[in-house]
């Protein structure tokens, strides 16, 4: 008898709930409590941040794709330090001009960590638009004399 392993089980656990989101002008595939670098956010450590442009949630069943975006949709993260990312470097060269132009470049980076991933309604907001009630307004007199 010869044992089989289902590495199919093991990799399905894993990709139950995540996430496609709009951050930084790029896309990003969101796991929860894994660790994602982004570009440099105005948010000091510890923070909490929650991404609203949810393209796209899976379930362990079901698949929410918005249009644009998936509607109530919330990833939360929290920036755990600010770094930068390796040097880049460019190099200009003009032929036969005698120019060169080394420059480098170094990315400011947030590395955030993925809390959770959830959709579902939000808490009711009060409503910013005042209803208007129509007031009954009295007829004019007709006493008045032409």
């Amino acid at each position: 008898m010869t044992n089989s392993k289902n590495s199919s089980n093991n990799s399905s656990k894993s990709s139950e709930l995540y996430a496609i989101a709009e951050t930084s002008g790029q896309q990003f595939w969101f796991e929860v409590n894994r660790y994602y670098d982004i570009d440099r956010l105005n948010a000091k450590e510890k923070d909490k941040i929650i991404l609203e442009k949810v393209l796209l949630i899976k379930d362990k069943a079901t698949i929410n794709i918005g249009k644009p975006y998936v509607e109530n949709a919330k990833i939360e993260l929290e920036v755990v330090s600010h770094k930068r990312d390796k040097k880049i470097l460019v190099y200009k060269m003009r032929p036969k001009k005698k120019t060169r132009k080394k420059m480098g470049h170094r990315q400011e980076l947030t590395r955030v960590m993925v809390k959770s991933i959830s959709i579902g309604k939000s808490s009711p907001k009060p409503s910013s638009k005042k209803e208007s009630i129509k007031k009954e307004t009295k007829p004019k007199s007709e006493n008045s004399t032409n």
